[in-house]
């Protein structure tokens, strides 16, 4: 019983070790999508923001 176990794992696993063909890979093409920015200040809005609150607080 132990040699008929044996045998099916041995042939699931091996049976799993030929997935694939010699095909040639086929490469896909690569996309570069470029994106319009709006302006080059559009990160400064929010730490300007907070140095306005903060300076707020420690002035009161």
């Amino acid at each position: 019983m132990k040699k008929l176990v044996l045998a099916a794992v041995l042939a699931a696993t091996a049976s799993t070790a030929f997935a694939g063909n010699m095909a040639e890979p086929m490469m896909e093409p690569v996309v570069i999508v470029e994106e319009a920015s709006s302006s080059s200040a559009g990160g400064v809005l929010i730490p300007l923001v907070m140095l306005a609150v903060i300076a707020a607080v420690v002035a009161d």
